[in-house]
């Protein structure tokens, strides 16, 4: 253990990244739990992910407005089946989004299967490079999040039915997975939100942005102090805070009974 390690020059933009990541995935993740379709990001992330192999296996630039772009529309049309499904078979919709997990998860590895990279592309899709951050990817993902943010604050997600929530959500996981890997987006949106799921206050998203944020900075701070992957130590740091936060939280209001 070294705490030269803790260079923030490294671990903050990481941490802002992190930031920006809860600032959609709570609302949202509050909203997954209520509807009972919590494997709902990992199929979009996944679906997302796919676009940016596809992108990747056509010559397209790496990190390019042309993958931005195919990762969105991806994750649009895997929004648009799911609106689908959930409006034709309601009560199998939890088994269906597993199912298209599945399916893009094993079409991104039958496209990366002549890759001779393809095994480190497949790592940073699914883990993520979140101590690599740079500033642009800092500035797209607060401009998304803000865009996000102010539509569902106005309401506008309902004006569009089903559809608005899942096209929401398919921009919002599309805009983060690319830096924090589908672990990571599967974390940020259920563990802070399942943490505060029995507190039903109006200081419930705060609380979840909470976690979540103390779950980011130990995660990274000891990543960086033990020499591990960020991503899956960020992954147990939150589950961690969560686990504290919902005792505390329950104590709580098990007093106000």
């Amino acid at each position: 253990m070294s705490w030269s390690a803790l260079d923030w020059g490294i671990l903050a933009p990481a941490l802002i990244a992190g930031l920006l990541v809860l600032a959609t995935h709570v609302p949202l993740g509050t909203q997954v739990l209520d509807r009972g379709i919590v494997f709902i990001d990992l199929a979009i992330a996944q679906i997302a992910g796919l676009g940016v192999i596809a992108a990747d296996a056509l010559g397209m630039p790496e990190g390019g407005i042309a993958v931005q772009v195919a990762a969105v529309c991806a994750a649009l049309l895997g929004a648009w089946l799911l609106t689908w499904t959930e409006r034709r078979a309601p009560e199998q919709q939890e088994a269906l989004i597993g199912v298209m997990f599945i399916l893009a998860a094993c079409a991104g590895i039958l496209m990366l299967s002549s890759n001779p990279h393809g095994g480190e592309h497949l790592k940073d899709l699914l883990v993520g490079q979140i101590l690599w951050v740079n500033t642009t990817q800092l500035v797209w993902l607060a401009g998304v999040s803000a865009l996000l943010l102010l539509a569902m604050w106005l309401g506008l997600v309902q004006r569009f039915g089903r559809f608005g929530f899942y096209g929401v959500f398919a921009l919002a996981v599309t805009a983060s997975v690319q830096l924090v890997g589908v672990y990571l987006v599967f974390s940020s949106l259920i563990i802070p939100a399942l943490a505060t799921r029995a507190y039903r206050g109006r200081n419930r998203h705060r609380i979840a942005y909470g976690i979540g944020a103390l779950g980011y900075a130990i995660g990274l701070a000891l990543s960086a102090l033990f020499d591990l992957p960020s991503g899956a130590v960020i992954v147990w740091a939150l589950a961690a805070c969560a686990l504290v936060g919902s005792r505390v939280l329950g104590s709580a209001v098990g007093r106000t009974q």
